[in-house]
């Protein structure tokens, strides 16, 4: 029981939640440049000026 509570915790470096707060964080990075995208009608590395 202990090891369920510490999936969802917040700790630096090798950790048992690390692989989720990877998943989130990239669900939610990729969701965001879908939007910005979308809405201006330009590739992001246009805008960042790359």
């Amino acid at each position: 029981m202990e090891i369920y509570h510490q999936l969802n915790r917040w700790i630096w470096g090798f950790s048992i939640g690390s692989e989720s707060w990877n998943g989130r964080l990239a669900m939610i990075s990729f969701v965001i440049v879908f939007a910005i995208e979308f809405f201006f009608s330009l590739p992001i590395m246009d805008l960042l000026g790359i």
